[in-house]
């Protein structure tokens, strides 16, 4: 069974790595930047769409306002840019928000964050992959005919490449990011040099079309509204900033250093290519819609429901660099691979996040445990399996999707902000050099401004989103939150429950005598095995002990019995209806009730295979026995293996596999080459 599982484990996902080679993975700035900025650099493929989605509701005359919504999502990018680079220097430790909430602001702001993060995260993968399907669909028309099929085997194949481990994910991803955001800036360089110099005038593909306006002549609240939802739809173009501040352990040292330039980098290329689509949105006049195939008019009729309506940066790099031609195919690839790929942004925070908090009891112990390529394996499982059924649920289609977004995100920002002003409070308090004090000062007006800005944003983003499907996105918070506190409640339980009282108790007192049992159903090896180790063990009181479900065994059990003169008493329980595991439970508990302070140890002989049907044709009863005496206290319960030929082969074949490395060998840490049985060291 484990050959079985471990060779294409070892195809898809490569050799095992020692604990002591963690190191090796740690990210360069250069690696880093695809990691861990892929989101929010491919957002600008969709976000100025959003912008200019939402304004279309008043009509083209709405589209003037765009340039100014540009440069509030710009201030805010960089509000929340050089806030997150006090963050990743004041908490280098990797649990970015969640920490600095925690700590500046309590458990519970803490948790709420982690909610959030944890929520934004699932929705990164679900909308990067359906914008990504929704790119690629334009060109290929079986990927819209089966778009949940085709993302939900994109989720499986960035699980697969992330589950080989962060520097080689990101090595993979580097290429596509790069080739993206070059393919962007000399496409804002060409529109530039063609319209400012060349002065020749350039036509999106829906230049000549125009808008049909849901709601004309919008003005006072009702314009102001549309714009403050348009600006929240913008937005988007910031998630992912945070994973950076997340993900500071991953880099290589100084860690700090490397993070907050990496933020910076990320923040200035961000910024300037979406303002560099919205303009040249504006200028080659393209038109979006929310319902294209009624709203977009093209000849006096709408366009009708057959329409596909191209992302903004696909009609732009048409008309800058003329549809078909290299340039354009080659920018419109690295468009769909990118949205691709920015859903490694949460492959590389929901784990990490997962693990901190897992850590902190609030999650699954399992999340805390490293896989064999050094990865958070079990989070990343969770984090596709989320994704998934979400894509699933609401078919893959991003406009639905991104309206769920940000709301985390935002959420996250503000608390966290909100933490760095307490945090920089409480240290002003104890510092006497003037120098420091001044840089705390800076940082602290930093962060007040972003915790205002990013506060402000969450109330326009629960305003404008709420009712077209942001609920949905603090449900979800509500549920992790909810799901966390009761984990976190079993753990503290289980915790007091088992802890070590000062003073003597029940627990530290010796059983006044121990009374051992072998069960027996024939006489055989594995029942001679188990009667001379518990013999072995030298009890008090040694007894064998079978189940009469049929007359005639039981008959042929103890002549042989008395045949063979086994000098241990033989105790034959009756069955009226062929049950075996209640009369052994019934009498161990009897013996418990005449002797409460007596130990009971049970001896259950079992077969060790080597195959893995043959564990469904043996052990059976046993394991049913063993999860019932769990639950009865002062009952030890020993397994007695008896090792088949069958087991011994199988260990024979591990043997000569060039490299094995024993289950779990990794996650314990590194083996010494020396210790037998350890696991070769690699070359």
């Amino acid at each position: 069974m484990s050959k079985l599982t471990d060779v294409p484990k070892r195809i898809l996902i490569g050799r095992a790595l020692r604990s002591d080679r963690l190191g090796e993975t740690l990210l360069p700035k250069r690696v880093a930047l695809p990691v861990f900025a892929s989101d929010p650099l491919s957002s600008v493929a969709y976000a100025p769409g959003e912008v200019l989605l939402v304004l279309s509701i008043a009509g083209v005359s709405a589209y003037h306002f765009s340039p100014w919504i540009a440069l509030a999502v710009v201030v805010l990018m960089f509000t929340v840019v050089a806030s997150y680079r006090q963050n990743v220097h004041a908490y280098p430790s990797g649990g970015g928000d969640y920490e600095v909430a925690t700590t500046n602001l309590g458990p519970r702001a803490g948790l709420t964050v982690a909610s959030a993060l944890l929520v934004d995260y699932v929705l990164t993968v679900a909308v990067s992959i359906s914008s990504g399907v929704e790119n690629l669909g334009s060109a290929v028309p079986f990927v819209v005919e089966h778009k949940v099929l085709v993302a939900i085997a994109m989720i499986v194949l960035l699980t697969l490449m992330n589950l080989r481990g962060v520097r080689e994910s990101g090595k993979l991803f580097a290429i596509p990011t790069y080739v993206f955001v070059g393919g962007v800036f000399i496409m804002i360089a060409w529109g530039a040099f063609r319209g400012l110099v060349l002065g020749d005038t350039m036509h999106a593909p829906t230049a000549g079309y125009q808008i049909k306006p849901e709601h004309q002549g919008l003005a006072g609240f009702a314009l102001i509204f549309l714009l403050l939802r348009a600006f929240s739809s913008g937005c988007a173009a910031l998630t992912g900033v945070e994973a950076i501040s997340n993900g500071v352990p991953a880099f290589r040292k100084p860690k700090s250093r490397n993070a907050a330039t990496t933020l910076a980098l990320m923040g200035a290329l961000a910024v300037t290519m979406f303002c560099g689509i919205i303009g040249l949105a504006m200028a080659t006049d393209v038109k979006m819609a929310e319902n294209p195939g009624t709203d977009l008019i093209h000849n006096g009729v709408p366009v009708g429901a057959d329409y596909v309506q191209n992302p903004v940066i696909s009609q732009v790099a048409a008309a800058v660099f003329g549809s078909g031609t290299f340039f354009f195919v080659l920018l419109a690839a690295a468009t769909a691979l990118v949205l691709f790929l920015a859903a490694n942004t949460a492959y590389n925070g929901f784990p990490l996040l997962g693990s901190i908090l897992a850590q902190d009891r609030y999650l699954p112990r399992q999340l805390h445990t490293r896989g064999d390529r050094l990865a958070f394996s079990n989070g990343i499982v969770l984090l596709a399996g989320a994704a998934a059924l979400l894509v699933g649920v609401y078919g893959a289609d991003s406009t639905r999707l991104i309206q769920l977004y940000i709301v985390g995100v935002f959420v996250s920002f503000t608390l966290s902000q909100t933490g760095m002003v307490r945090h920089w409070n409480r240290h002003l308090r104890t510092e006497r050099d003037v120098a420091k004090r001044r840089h705390m000062v800076r940082s602290r007006a930093i962060n007040t401004f972003g915790a205002f800005f990013t506060g402000v944003v969450l109330i326009v983003v629960l305003a404008t989103k709420f009712t077209h499907g942001a609920w949905v996105a603090l449900l979800g918070m509500v549920i992790f939150y909810g799901t966390m506190t009761a984990i976190r409640r079993h753990y503290d339980r289980v915790a007091a429950e088992i802890a070590a009282a000062e003073a003597p108790s029940d627990d530290t007192v010796r059983p006044s005598r121990v009374h051992s049992i072998v069960l027996v159903s024939k006489v055989h090896k594995p029942t001679l095995r188990a009667l001379g180790y518990a013999k072995l063990m030298r009890s008090d009181t040694l007894e064998a002990l079978s189940i009469n479900v049929d007359a005639a065994e039981t008959k042929a059990l103890r002549e042989e019995w008395e045949r063979r003169g086994i000098n241990v008493p033989l105790k034959i329980l009756d069955s009226p209806y062929r049950e075996i595991t209640r009369p052994v439970i019934e009498y161990v508990r009897g013996l418990r009730t005449e002797s409460p302070r007596d130990a009971i140890s049970v001896y259950i002989p079992e077969y060790v295979v080597g195959r893995w049907y043959e564990h469904l044709l043996h052990n059976q009863s046993a394991l049913r026995l063993k999860g019932r005496l769990l639950f009865t206290p002062g009952v030890m319960v020993t397994s007695v293996p008896y090792q088949l030929e069958s087991s011994e082969r199988a260990r024979t074949r591990l043997k000569k596999r060039a490299v094995y490395n024993a289950p779990g060998a990794v996650r314990r840490g590194p083996v010494d080459a020396r210790q037998p049985g350890g696991a070769r060291p690699e070359k």
